[in-house]
Protein backbone atom coordinates (compact mmCIF):
# COMPACT_ATOMS: atom_id res chain seq x y z
CA UNK A 1 0.00 0.00 0.00
CA UNK A 2 1.24 3.52 -1.06
CA UNK A 3 1.72 6.03 1.33
CA UNK A 4 -1.61 8.12 -0.42
CA UNK A 5 -3.19 4.83 0.25
CA UNK A 6 -2.46 4.89 3.88
CA UNK A 7 -3.20 8.28 4.58
CA UNK A 8 -6.72 7.82 2.75
CA UNK A 9 -7.76 4.47 4.68
CA UNK A 10 -6.17 6.43 8.09
CA UNK A 11 -8.50 8.77 7.35
CA UNK A 12 -11.54 6.91 6.31
CA UNK A 13 -11.31 4.72 9.59
CA UNK A 14 -11.45 8.13 11.66
CA UNK A 15 -14.72 9.22 9.73
CA UNK A 16 -15.96 6.01 10.31
CA UNK A 17 -15.15 6.37 14.10
CA UNK A 18 -16.25 9.38 14.68
CA UNK A 19 -19.53 8.80 12.73
CA UNK A 20 -20.27 5.74 15.01
CA UNK A 21 -19.57 8.17 18.39
CA UNK A 22 -22.18 10.40 16.53
CA UNK A 23 -24.48 8.05 15.85
CA UNK A 24 -24.12 6.02 19.14
CA UNK A 25 -24.55 9.71 20.96
CA UNK A 26 -27.31 11.57 18.56
CA UNK A 27 -28.67 9.25 16.37
CA UNK A 28 -28.91 9.41 12.59
CA UNK A 29 -29.67 12.73 12.92
CA UNK A 30 -26.73 14.45 13.91
CA UNK A 31 -24.43 13.02 11.76
CA UNK A 32 -23.42 16.01 9.84
CA UNK A 33 -20.38 16.59 7.57
CA UNK A 34 -18.80 19.26 8.51
CA UNK A 35 -18.86 18.20 12.44
CA UNK A 36 -17.01 14.96 11.22
CA UNK A 37 -14.73 16.85 9.15
CA UNK A 38 -13.99 19.33 12.64
CA UNK A 39 -13.60 15.97 14.78
CA UNK A 40 -10.72 14.42 12.50
CA UNK A 41 -9.29 17.47 11.63
CA UNK A 42 -9.80 17.70 7.81
CA UNK A 43 -11.70 19.44 5.15
CA UNK A 44 -15.33 18.68 4.57
CA UNK A 45 -14.24 18.01 0.67
CA UNK A 46 -11.78 15.39 2.26
CA UNK A 47 -14.30 13.52 3.19
CA UNK A 48 -15.50 12.64 -0.31
CA UNK A 49 -12.42 11.41 -1.10
CA UNK A 50 -12.75 8.11 0.67
CA UNK A 51 -16.49 7.88 0.79
CA UNK A 52 -19.08 8.19 -1.52
CA UNK A 53 -21.12 9.95 0.63
CA UNK A 54 -22.60 9.86 4.20
CA UNK A 55 -24.70 6.80 3.37
CA UNK A 56 -21.35 5.18 2.73
CA UNK A 57 -20.12 5.77 6.27
CA UNK A 58 -23.78 4.95 7.67
CA UNK A 59 -23.43 1.63 6.12
CA UNK A 60 -19.54 1.18 7.96
CA UNK A 61 -21.40 1.96 11.04
CA UNK A 62 -24.35 -0.29 10.55
CA UNK A 63 -21.64 -3.07 9.69
CA UNK A 64 -19.86 -2.39 13.36
CA UNK A 65 -22.85 -3.13 14.53
CA UNK A 66 -24.49 -5.97 12.99
CA UNK A 67 -20.77 -7.34 13.90
CA UNK A 68 -21.05 -6.48 17.61
CA UNK A 69 -24.67 -8.23 17.42
CA UNK A 70 -22.92 -11.53 15.81
CA UNK A 71 -20.89 -11.71 18.50
CA UNK A 72 -23.74 -11.60 21.08
CA UNK A 73 -25.64 -13.85 19.31
CA UNK A 74 -22.18 -16.23 19.04
CA UNK A 75 -21.13 -16.12 22.38
CA UNK A 76 -25.21 -16.81 23.84
CA UNK A 77 -25.20 -19.72 21.23
CA UNK A 78 -22.22 -21.34 22.85
CA UNK A 79 -23.72 -21.01 26.12
CA UNK A 80 -26.06 -23.67 25.17
CA UNK A 81 -25.37 -27.28 25.44
CA UNK A 82 -24.85 -28.80 21.96
CA UNK A 83 -27.24 -31.21 21.98
CA UNK A 84 -29.88 -28.49 23.05
CA UNK A 85 -33.30 -28.18 21.59
CA UNK A 86 -33.08 -26.22 18.62
CA UNK A 87 -36.10 -24.34 21.06
CA UNK A 88 -34.03 -23.88 23.46
CA UNK A 89 -31.33 -22.36 21.55
CA UNK A 90 -33.63 -20.00 18.97
CA UNK A 91 -34.75 -18.64 22.70
CA UNK A 92 -31.12 -17.86 23.13
CA UNK A 93 -30.92 -16.10 20.38
CA UNK A 94 -33.94 -14.03 20.56
CA UNK A 95 -33.10 -12.80 24.34
CA UNK A 96 -29.69 -12.24 23.40
CA UNK A 97 -31.19 -10.02 20.65
CA UNK A 98 -33.51 -8.22 23.05
CA UNK A 99 -30.46 -7.46 25.88
CA UNK A 100 -27.91 -6.08 22.51
CA UNK A 101 -31.35 -3.64 21.72
CA UNK A 102 -31.30 -2.92 25.23
CA UNK A 103 -27.97 -1.93 26.13
CA UNK A 104 -27.14 -0.16 22.46
CA UNK A 105 -30.33 1.45 21.94
CA UNK A 106 -29.88 4.22 19.58
CA UNK A 107 -26.95 2.51 17.29
CA UNK A 108 -29.79 -0.73 17.30
CA UNK A 109 -32.16 1.55 15.81
CA UNK A 110 -29.56 2.92 13.39
CA UNK A 111 -30.03 -0.09 11.84
CA UNK A 112 -34.07 0.04 10.71
CA UNK A 113 -34.02 4.35 10.61
CA UNK A 114 -31.36 4.91 7.49
CA UNK A 115 -33.07 4.59 4.51
CA UNK A 116 -31.43 5.15 1.20
CA UNK A 117 -32.10 7.43 -1.75
CA UNK A 118 -34.01 6.24 -4.34
CA UNK A 119 -31.93 4.17 -6.84
CA UNK A 120 -29.27 3.42 -4.75
CA UNK A 121 -28.67 -0.25 -3.50
CA UNK A 122 -27.59 -1.89 -0.36
CA UNK A 123 -23.57 -2.68 -0.60
CA UNK A 124 -23.46 -6.43 -1.11
CA UNK A 125 -20.73 -6.96 1.80
CA UNK A 126 -23.96 -5.17 3.96
CA UNK A 127 -26.48 -7.86 2.64
CA UNK A 128 -23.95 -10.96 3.15
CA UNK A 129 -23.77 -9.41 6.90
CA UNK A 130 -27.09 -9.63 7.18
CA UNK A 131 -27.29 -13.31 5.84
CA UNK A 132 -24.66 -14.53 8.24
CA UNK A 133 -26.92 -13.32 11.51
CA UNK A 134 -29.81 -14.87 9.91
CA UNK A 135 -27.80 -18.05 9.57
CA UNK A 136 -27.61 -18.73 13.68
CA UNK A 137 -31.56 -19.01 12.91
CA UNK A 138 -31.94 -20.72 10.11
CA UNK A 139 -29.44 -23.88 11.95
CA UNK A 140 -31.81 -24.48 14.78
CA UNK A 141 -34.94 -24.39 12.30
CA UNK A 142 -33.10 -26.59 10.04
CA UNK A 143 -32.93 -28.82 12.64
CA UNK A 144 -36.87 -28.57 13.64
CA UNK A 145 -38.01 -29.12 10.14
CA UNK A 146 -34.88 -30.56 8.14
CA UNK A 147 -37.47 -31.00 5.35
CA UNK A 148 -37.68 -27.46 4.49
CA UNK A 149 -35.59 -25.90 1.43
CA UNK A 150 -33.14 -22.91 2.19
CA UNK A 151 -35.24 -20.87 0.12
CA UNK A 152 -38.10 -21.80 3.21
CA UNK A 153 -36.05 -22.21 5.85
CA UNK A 154 -34.28 -18.62 5.31
CA UNK A 155 -38.19 -16.99 5.15
CA UNK A 156 -39.26 -18.88 8.37
CA UNK A 157 -35.72 -17.51 9.88
CA UNK A 158 -37.01 -14.03 8.93
CA UNK A 159 -40.85 -14.30 9.82
CA UNK A 160 -39.55 -15.66 13.81
CA UNK A 161 -36.65 -12.08 13.19
CA UNK A 162 -39.99 -10.22 12.52
CA UNK A 163 -42.15 -11.35 15.38
CA UNK A 164 -39.04 -10.94 17.81
CA UNK A 165 -38.27 -6.99 16.37
CA UNK A 166 -41.42 -6.40 16.68
CA UNK A 167 -41.98 -7.24 20.67
CA UNK A 168 -38.34 -6.05 21.47
CA UNK A 169 -39.08 -2.37 19.37
CA UNK A 170 -42.72 -1.97 21.07
CA UNK A 171 -41.32 -2.91 24.04
CA UNK A 172 -38.08 -0.43 23.99
CA UNK A 173 -39.60 2.40 22.43
CA UNK A 174 -42.46 2.11 24.79
CA UNK A 175 -44.61 2.32 21.85
CA UNK A 176 -47.75 0.53 23.72
CA UNK A 177 -46.31 1.02 27.26
CA UNK A 178 -43.40 1.06 29.32
CA UNK A 179 -42.74 -2.57 30.11
CA UNK A 180 -39.79 -3.76 32.83
CA UNK A 181 -37.13 -5.58 30.86
CA UNK A 182 -38.30 -8.74 32.35
CA UNK A 183 -41.13 -8.89 30.84
CA UNK A 184 -39.83 -8.09 27.56
CA UNK A 185 -37.21 -11.04 28.27
CA UNK A 186 -40.72 -13.46 28.97
CA UNK A 187 -43.03 -12.19 26.03
CA UNK A 188 -39.58 -12.63 23.79
CA UNK A 189 -39.61 -16.16 25.49
CA UNK A 190 -42.86 -16.88 25.23
CA UNK A 191 -43.41 -16.19 21.76
CA UNK A 192 -39.81 -17.93 20.59
CA UNK A 193 -41.18 -20.97 22.48
CA UNK A 194 -44.85 -20.91 20.63
CA UNK A 195 -43.26 -20.77 17.10
CA UNK A 196 -40.91 -23.43 17.82
CA UNK A 197 -43.11 -25.59 19.35
CA UNK A 198 -45.27 -25.46 16.51
CA UNK A 199 -42.80 -25.80 14.04
CA UNK A 200 -41.78 -29.41 16.15
CA UNK A 201 -46.06 -29.88 16.20
CA UNK A 202 -46.22 -28.87 11.85
CA UNK A 203 -43.23 -31.28 11.36
CA UNK A 204 -44.58 -34.22 13.71
CA UNK A 205 -47.95 -33.90 11.10
CA UNK A 206 -46.16 -33.66 8.31
CA UNK A 207 -44.42 -36.86 8.81
CA UNK A 208 -47.70 -38.64 10.29
CA UNK A 209 -49.01 -37.53 7.14
CA UNK A 210 -46.46 -38.93 4.99
CA UNK A 211 -46.49 -42.37 6.93
CA UNK A 212 -50.35 -42.62 6.45
CA UNK A 213 -50.50 -42.13 2.80
CA UNK A 214 -47.82 -44.57 2.23
CA UNK A 215 -49.58 -46.77 3.89
CA UNK A 216 -52.68 -46.52 1.96
CA UNK A 217 -50.38 -46.85 -1.38
CA UNK A 218 -49.11 -49.88 0.14
CA UNK A 219 -53.05 -51.11 0.95
CA UNK A 220 -53.83 -50.70 -2.67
Amino acid sequence: MTKAAERRQRLRDALISAAERTIETHGLSGLKARALAFQVGCAVGAIYNVVTDLDDLIFAVNSRTLAALERDLAAADRVSDTAAAPVDRLVRLGTAYLTFAAAHRVRWRALFEHRLPVGKCLPLQYVEDQRRLFRYVEEPLGELQPHLSDERRALVARSLFSAVHGVVMLGLEEKLQALPSEILREQVTFIVSAMGRGLVAQAADSVQSSGSHNLRKRAH
